[in-house]
């Protein structure tokens, strides 16, 4: 039975329970590799709105910009200057270790599995700053990072269209299209790579 990884702010778990996630489906999600659900750690939505005190009710919406090499290593990118740091740095939390019984393999996700049923910790790791730890991962290889200085005119050109979409379609979600509001436009108009 293989070693499975999950991620959560919430100390002192024994059990990872099912939870309705954006997909609407309630799920354990979890990763054969440590160095995937570092960026679980924190949710930049979430943080945006309690930093600024945003009043909202319920779980909220999760945004992660990150995706995988052909060779299956997570690749980070940022979509705003310092998004890494802004979401991350001085965050805390744990790493759960969990067996693959009852976990099946996510279609299209490398290393990803979920579960659809409660899943035993059998181990724990806490991880004083998730900033850090991903900066000592991409120092290891294990991840890549791709700074939102060193994005081609073709990639930031996507990134705003994609946030244009995203903030005119978010009205169900509005802790995240503040998220975004904050994050990419300056009183209504657009910044950083919506220019």
């Amino acid at each position: 039975m293989a070693v499975l990884y999950h991620a959560s702010p919430v100390p002192n778990l024994t059990e990872l329970t099912p939870h309705i996630s954006n997909h609407g489906r309630p799920l354990v999600y979890l990763s054969d590799r440590r160095e995937s659900v570092l960026v679980y750690l924190s949710n930049p939505v979430e943080r945006h709105c309690k930093r600024t005190g945003f009043p909202h009710e319920g779980p909220f919406y999760k945004f992660a910009s990150y995706g995988f090499s052909p060779e299956g290593k997570p690749v980070l990118e940022e979509y705003y200057p310092d998004a890494f740091a802004d979401t991350f740095a001085g965050v805390s939390g744990w790493i759960y270790r969990a067996e693959s019984e009852n976990c099946a393999p996510l279609d299209g996700i490398p290393g990803a599995f979920v579960s659809k049923t409660p899943v035993k910790v059998v181990g724990r790791e806490f991880v004083p700053d998730a900033y850090e730890a991903i900066l000592q991962a991409e120092r290891e290889g294990l991840v890549l990072l791709h700074r939102y200085e060193n994005h081609s005119p073709e990639k930031l050109r996507w990134i705003a269209e994609m946030v244009k979409k995203e903030s005119q379609n978010a009205e169900k979600h509005p802790d995240y299209q503040n998220f975004l509001q904050a994050k990419f436009f300056v009183d209504g108009a657009a910044a950083h790579s919506l220019r």
